[in-house]
Parts: structure tokens; C-alpha cells; sequence
């Protein structure tokens, strides 16, 4: 052990949940300290640095709200800012508020132990180091564990391998070699047009094709920045409040209520639409009503053909076991174009399977390919798998992991029974959108109820099993909700032999508030409060 460290409040992950935390914690008075795996801050956007990583949901709306002066002094350059922009604005926001001195780097979680006695908790890290802490908020994020699939040879490969969400900070060099990216999902699309003109070759295996519609990125102009700064009130009072998180309004009428020649017209708008407005924007029906969603797919199934020149590759990449929104849509700039170059080649791993990794390349189910860099773009143990990682240890020495076996049982997104003084926002059963902005909500509602405690005398604050019971059925029964296929990783089926169940919050994010401000208003009854064992009373 390299030292200790008591705190009122300690904060696990420095992504946007995560700092939010810290500042609002801080704000209200508790000691804290936050302590982060990596050498920065960003989480998402410190560790996916890979070529063209960028938002799909619009630069402002993903900031944060809680100080006017600081969104009028950051000026996004793009509607959808990259990386490197993306990582300055959190090291901006963190001196800005200073709140680095809070901060340690380079400190992986091992293992998080209540003391029953004490009403506190141990957190140690894997330099042997233990933190105390009253209560502790892992704000480790939904996207931030990589899952590489079990392929034989795997460590055999000579060349580099990379995975999306571990990219290194040193940028890799593509010129002239030869590339394998395994992974179309949300990472991979913007790859692939991103080294295409660098690389000798390169060969993209696709296990699931996606609905992939055009990002549609531009400057914002001095005037829309302008606008942006003079319109803060009435845009901060819309993303709290909307449930979608965007500054996008959903059309009101069904599908079926336009002509056919009118919904055409309409699609083409959404097709030249910015990001999720895809979604967001569309015919409030699009995603239930099995005509008007057939349609629309039909749509996008004619604007690919009319892309990718070679029609066997445009059919792979048109989906054909799912319609729009039974997936996490992609959005993409030139990607599809990608394939039109003649280093590109797409390679249907259901048709054509990866048998195994050898020291030189893959070899498939037509032969072997040889390759200087595999890309391993194949997502995420969502969810809850940085929570199932850190060691989490409650009542009785119960592992958080062997708790949620079966799935996650959670309480509005952010507590569970038997977990005393922990807190998740940002994990599993949070909500649908855009993720800062419910998790946002989160963290406020868990500062709430630590003021609250504090307020009272209370040192232990543990959710009840009915009001957890009660979320996580009415998350459960409400997945019809939702157009996500139970093959989604919003599912966990991506990953082999995890629980396939509902890990957002169907009922979205209207009821998350709702429930919130009701249970306020009744003093968090859904809450046990208590003195630690070894307190005095």
C-alpha cells in the first residue's frame, strides 16, 4: 500500500459523466477526489483517438450547461467536432473549474470493499494504493471495456493490432500497408474512408451490415456561433428537458398521412439531414409502423446502389435482417464511397468466415490473406461492463458481478440493493439519447440525495429492494418500447455467454425525470438512510 486517502465523495472514470460529478460534488461542499484509469481526461474521447473519431450528436448539445460563461467562451469549429477538439474541450472545462488538483491519473481500479462497520468504502488501485471514501460514484461509462472475440492465433500475429477503444496516442502509420479492419459498427464506418487513400490494401470483414446514413458535418459559421451564444437559455432549457437530449423536434403526423411522392421528398431531407436527425427528426411512426419503416430502408437500400459501383458490395452492405432502429445507426462520411477505390474490398465473414489469425494474416474460408495491421473494430461490453470489473464488494462481501449474473437489477439507473453508498449514473437502465444529458440528470439526482443524507446525519444510504425491484421490471416489461433487436449489444449479445437483457431504459428519458422529481418531493423514500454500525447514533 503506497499511501491512503479519506474523502467524502470519490468519483471513479473522467469522462463527461464523471467530471460532472466531481464539479457538482465539490460544489456542494464534499471532499472529493476522482481517480482515472488514463493518463487524461475525456474517457470515450481519450481513449477512441483512431482516425476521424468524431460525435454524431451535435458538438454543443453533447457539452455541459451548468455555467453559461463557459459556453459562451468554448467555440465548437465543427456541428460534429473530432477527437482532438473533443479531448481539449475536457481539459478546458477541468482547468477552467479547477478541478485537475482533485485528480489522479493512471489509477485502475482493483477492487471497491464496504465496511459495513465504518459506512464507507475501500477502493484500491493497481499500484497497491487504497482510497476511503464515504461514498463512492463510478462514473466508468457504458462504452468503455473493448471486447476482441475469441479468434484462434490471435497472438500469433506479428504485425500490429489495435482495437478502436484502446487506439495509442502515437498515431499509426498506414502508408503503403496492408489492412485488416474487422467491425462496421459506429467506430469502423468512420475509419475505413479515413485511411483508405493511405493504406496498400485494405480488407473490411463485416459480420452485420448497418443502416449507415451521411453524418452531413460542416463548420459552424460566425453566424450559427453567434446564434449558438445569444440563444443559451432557451437551447440549455430544450436539452433539459427534451427526451431525445437533441435540439431536434420529431414530426408529428405518421408516415402514412403524406403521399407517397410527399414522404419521398421528405426522406431525401432526412437522408441531407445532420446526424441523428435521422432519427430524431423523422415521422413520429417511422420506427413502428412497418410500411412507412420499410420504405424508408428501401430508400437508403436505392442510395447505396446508387454509391458503391460493384453491386455484390453494395448488396453486403445493405442490411437485410433488420429495418432502421433495430440497430445503434451509423452515420458516416464517405464511407460507402470508400469501396469504389480499388484497394477496398468488403468481405462477409457469414459467407466467408475468419477461421483463425496467423503470424502473417487471417485465413478465411477461401484462403489466407496477409496483413501488416488488424483493426479490431467490434465494440463494447455494454453497459454494465466496466461496473462487473472493478471489484465492487457490498453487504456481506456480495460481488457486484455474481449480483447482476442474470443481468443488472438497478433503481433509476444509478443504485442497487445491498450496495450501500454506490453509485453508477451513466450505466446500465439510465436511458435512450443523447448520453450526457440523462446522465447529467443523473448525477444531479445522486448529488441530491448526498446533500440530502448529509442534511439529516444519515452516513449510509442504500436503495430498497422494492423500488429497485420495481425499475427493473418496469424496465424490463417496457423493451417493447423500444425498436432495438435483442440481438443488439443494447442487449449484451454481442457478448458470448452474457445475459441477454434490457440495459437502457426503454420508458425513456421523461419518466427517468419523472420518477426523479417525485421522489424528491417525498423526501427519497425509495432510499434506507441510516447511521454506520459503528457510529454513534
Amino acid at each position: 500500500m503506497n499511501g491512503s486517502t479519506e474523502v467524502d465523495v470519490l468519483v471513479v472514470g473522467a469522462g463527461v459523466t464523471g467530471i460532472y460529478q466531481l464539479y457538482r460534488a465539490r460544489e456542494e461542499g464534499f471532499s472529493v477526489r476522482l481517480i482515472e484509469a488514463g493518463t487524461g481526461v475525456g474517457g470515450t474521447w481519450y481513449w477512441n483517438r483512431y482516425p476521424e473519431a468524431r460525435f454524431d450528436s451535435e458538438s454543443y448539445t453533447y457539452g455541459y450547461l451548468f455555467s453559461k460563461e463557459l459556453w459562451e467562451e468554448w467555440e465548437w469549429s465543427e456541428r460534429f467536432a473530432g477527437q482532438p477538439e473533443i479531448e481539449r474541450y475536457f481539459n478546458h472545462v477541468v482547468d477552467r473549474f479547477d478541478l485537475r488538483r482533485h485528480m489522479v491519473f493512471g489509477a485502475k481500479v482493483t477492487s471497491a470493499v464496504f465496511d459495513e462497520a465504518a459506512g464507507a468504502w475501500t477502493v484500491t488501485t493497481d499500484d497497491g494504493t487504497e482510497h476511503r471514501a464515504r461514498y463512492v460514484v463510478a462514473a466508468t461509462g457504458i462504452l468503455s471495456v473493448p471486447f476482441v472475440p475469441e479468434i484462434p492465433g490471435r497472438a500469433d500475429f506479428r504485425g500490429d493490432q489495435h482495437h478502436t477503444g484502446r487506439w495509442p496516442k502515437e498515431p499509426v502509420d498506414f502508408a503503403g500497408k496492408r489492412v485488416a479492419q474487422i467491425g462496421t459498427g459506429s467506430s469502423g464506418v468512420q475509419i475505413v474512408p479515413a485511411i483508405a487513400d493511405e493504406v496498400e490494401r485494405l480488407t473490411v470483414f463485416q459480420k452485420v451490415a448497418d443502416w449507415a446514413t451521411p453524418l452531413n458535418n460542416a463548420p459552424i459559421t460566425p453566424e450559427e456561433q453567434a446564434g449558438l451564444k445569444a440563444d443559451f437559455e432557451s437551447i440549455r432549457d430544450t436539452l433539459n428537458t427534451s427526451v431525445s437530449g437533441f435540439l431536434h423536434q420529431i414530426t408529428m403526423r405518421s408516415g402514412l398521412d403524406d403521399s407517397p411522392e410527399q414522404r419521398q421528398e421528405f426522406y431525401e431531407q432526412r437522408w441531407n439531414g445532420p446526424g441523428f436527425t435521422k432519427l430524431s427528426e423523422h415521422y413520429y411512426d417511422m420506427t413502428t409502423n412497418p410500411t412507412v419503416n420499410q420504405e424508408w430502408c428501401e430508400f437508403i437500400a436505392a442510395k447505396i446502389r446508387g454509391i458503391v459501383e460493384d453491386p455484390d458490395t453494395a448488396e453486403k452492405l445493405i442490411p437485410k435482417d433488420h429495418g432502421y432502429g433495430g440497430r445503434r445507426p451509423p452515420f458516416v462520411t464517405g464511407y460507402f464511397e470508400a469501396f469504389n477505390k480499388p484497394g477496398v474490398e468488403l468481405v462477409d465473414i457469414n459467407e466467408t468466415p475468419i477461421i483463425r489469425i496467423t503470424e502473417t494474416g487471417i485465413e478465411t474460408g477461401d484462403g489466407t490473406r496477409e496483413f501488416d495491421v488488424i483493426i479490431w473494430a467490434t465494440g463494447y461490453d455494454f453497459g454494465t461492463g466496466a461496473l462487473n470489473r472493478l471489484g465492487v464488494r457490498g453487504r456481506g462481501g456480495l460481488p457486484l458481478e455474481e449480483y447482476w449474473k442474470d443481468g443488472p437489477s438497478t433503481y433509476l439507473g444509478v443504485a442497487v440493493a445491498g450496495f450501500p453508498n454506490f453509485f453508477f449514473p451513466g450505466g446500465p437502465h439510465g436511458a435512450l439519447g443523447n448520453n450526457p444529458r440523462y446522465s447529467g440528470d443523473q448525477v444531479d439526482f445522486v448529488t441530491d440525495v448526498l446533500v440530502h443524507a448529509r442534511e439529516h446525519g444519515h452516513d449510509v444510504v442504500e436503495v430498497t429492494d422494492g423500488a429497485e425491484r420495481e425499475w427493473t421490471d418496469l424496465v424490463n416489461d417496457s423493451s417493447g418500447q423500444s425498436s432495438f433487436l435483442k440481438s443488439s449489444y443494447f442487449y449484451g449479445a454481442n457478448i458470448p455467454g452474457k445475459p441477454v437483457r434490457q440495459l437502457l431504459n426503454p420508458t425513456g428519458r421523461w419518466k427517468l425525470q419523472e420518477l426523479i422529481k417525485e421522489v424528491g418531493a417525498n423526501g427519497f423514500d425509495t432510499f434506507g438512510f441510516s447511521k454506520a454500525a459503528g457510529q454513534d447514533a
